[in-house]
């Protein structure tokens, strides 16, 4: 874990509410609060990097896309995935996590 917890660090350890819409022993995922499409959610390993980079791991980097695909899979047939990584790279919370953003009628309204 970070030095101090993350907001993702806490939605994990149930100390903030969150609507969990998967979860299995090595992974998390939530329905973003500030959605960015119809469906917005956000796939988070327990296992706390502050960065994707961070993953170094070829299992750990493989099971985190594929729990993203499978999580997408159970909420659309069409999505993106999206990585934000680092500051300049749009990263706000410091806790690598994916993106699920799909729901839309013609494809995406814009570019996120």
């Amino acid at each position: 874990m970070a030095a101090s917890p993350t907001l993702f660090d806490r939605i994990i350890a149930r100390e903030i509410p969150s609507d969990i819409v998967y979860e299995d022993d090595g992974y998390i995922a939530i329905r973003d609060i500030a959605p960015k499409a119809p469906i917005h959610l956000l796939v988070i390993p327990r296992k706390f990097s502050a960065r994707l980079d961070g993953i170094t791991d070829a299992t750990e980097m493989g099971q985190l896309w594929l729990t993203a695909v499978k999580v997408a899979g159970q909420h659309a047939a069409d999505y993106r995935l999206l990585v934000n990584s680092g500051e300049k790279g749009g990263q706000v919370i410091f806790h690598t996590h994916i993106h699920i953003l799909a729901g839309w009628e013609n494809g995406p309204d814009s570019d996120v």
